[in-house]
């Protein structure tokens, strides 16, 4: 049986919702790490579950060459809001700086700002490939965080360098997008 296109485009927004609706639980079980070691893998398990939604709707938009506006915005809230969500949670239990969290959070908003003056202008703003990159490498270091393998490598455990990593692809995917789009924030001025 061959599903409907309304259909796939209700299969896309439920596992976005999926994706949403875990972030509490990601949070949650990060605070209770601490005092519960089992609570750390949960989130990591968790955390992947919500990750690899990302990857498995948009594989199925573009197979099924279905996209909405409101579906590539609650796509991309959902990632934002897991990103931050996590973020939060680990500068809470100690495993996240909060300048980085800070850098990565502050970026998330302000290309959400950016959106919404492109939107504004009737412009498409398609996702970069530093924007890819972006969420897939703070995934990485989030992951990592959680789990927080072995000892300190130099004078950084290995989540922290792949937050460095994080931070400084975060910046760069901030550049793009704002010098790609300049002229919708020139016109804005104006």
């Amino acid at each position: 049986m061959i599903a409907q296109p309304g259909a796939h485009v209700s299969i896309l927004l439920g596992i976005t919702w999926v994706r949403i609706l875990l972030v509490p639980v990601v949070m949650a079980l990060i605070l209770l790490g601490p005092d519960r070691s089992t609570a750390y893998t949960a989130a990591a398990v968790f955390f992947v579950v919500a990750g690899a939604t990302d990857f498995i709707d948009g594989y199925l938009a573009r197979r099924w060459a279905r996209t909405t506006t409101f579906g590539s915005f609650l796509d991309t809230t959902a990632d934002k809001l897991l990103v931050s969500g996590a973020l939060i949670a680990l500068v809470d239990v100690g495993r996240a700086s909060p300048w980085v969290a800070v850098i990565i959070i502050g970026r998330e908003l302000l290309i959400l700002g950016l959106r919404g003056v492109v939107a504004a202008e009737g412009t498409v703003f398609a996702p970069s490939i530093w924007g890819k990159l972006k969420t897939n490498v703070q995934f990485v270091a989030i992951l990592l965080a959680i789990l927080r393998f072995g000892d300190p490598i130099g004078p950084l455990y290995l989540d922290e360098w792949a937050m460095i990593v994080a931070v400084v692809v975060t910046v760069m995917s901030a550049v793009e997008y704002l010098t790609r789009f300049s002229s919708a924030l020139s016109k804005g001025a104006n």
